[in-house]
């Protein structure tokens, strides 16, 4: 199927949100396709924390409507369908990977199947005994990660997911993430790496609270004329500089 014939898994009308007086989105319009990895790529302070925020229904909004899988987001029946990754592991540091997993299988009334799924899934096999406290930054992610998997959600909603992490366990992750989309997961994925954006099937760049792009990787590096990412991120914004 053609990204332009997928329905929308998210839709953003005239979102705008602010920080204190401060803008951080702008009056933003996206649609973002099903059952696709997107990347929302741009450098930190750019809004992309504040639209996944937004999108999960936990951030105030000034004005503008999000829509997630046909419903308002924050939708008390978008719980169960929407898995949502922080930048911060959310996890009980005086509980193991396994009892972590348990509780939140519980929480979300998933088959007691699931934990072994993800634990296999996010590579947790060796650390499962272990208390969530005593793991590294990116094994923690890791647990975070399964979490959100858990129940197999239609939407996964992913901050930064591989930072802290080594280049095996990123490429693994990024495998994982097309798997899920193939079987019909959406996923939003952000980064402020850029050589992660190749690896996604559509590309939102952000700066300042704005969307600059919104397609492909071969259509943004055809449109800007570059040979990689980085290249076509500085184009945009000279591009806009001189408008």
């Amino acid at each position: 199927m053609e990204q332009s014939e997928r329905p929308a898994a998210i839709e953003v009308r005239g979102l705008r949100t602010r920080r204190g007086s401060k803008p951080v989105l702008r009056g933003l319009d996206v649609t973002i396709p099903a059952g696709l990895v997107v990347g929302l790529i741009g450098p930190s302070g750019s809004g992309k924390t504040t639209l996944m925020r937004a999108i999960v229904g936990v951030q105030i909004v000034q004005s503008g409507t999000v829509t997630v899988l046909g419903r308002p987001a924050g939708t008390a029946t978008l719980r169960r369908r929407v898995g949502y990754v922080t930048q911060d592991a959310s996890v009980y540091d005086d509980l193991t990977v396994r009892q972590n997993l348990d509780y939140f299988r519980a929480v979300l009334g998933a088959g007691r199947g699931d934990v072994a799924r993800v634990i296999e899934a996010t590579d947790l096999g060796a650390t499962s005994s272990q208390l969530a406290g005593s793991l590294s930054g990116g094994q923690r992610s890791r647990v975070s990660l399964a979490v959100a998997l858990l129940g197999s959600p239609e939407l996964l909603v992913l901050d930064e997911p591989t930072v802290g992490l080594d280049p095996v366990l990123r490429r693994d992750l990024w495998e994982l993430f097309h798997r899920l989309a193939a079987a019909g997961t959406s996923l939003l994925v952000s980064s402020h790496v850029m050589d992660e954006a190749a690896r996604c099937d559509r590309l939102l760049l952000m700066r300042d609270g704005a969307l600059l792009a919104d397609d492909t990787p071969a259509g943004l590096l055809t449109a800007t004329a570059t040979t990689d990412i980085e290249a076509a991120f500085l184009a945009l914004i000279q591009r806009g500089e001189r408008s």
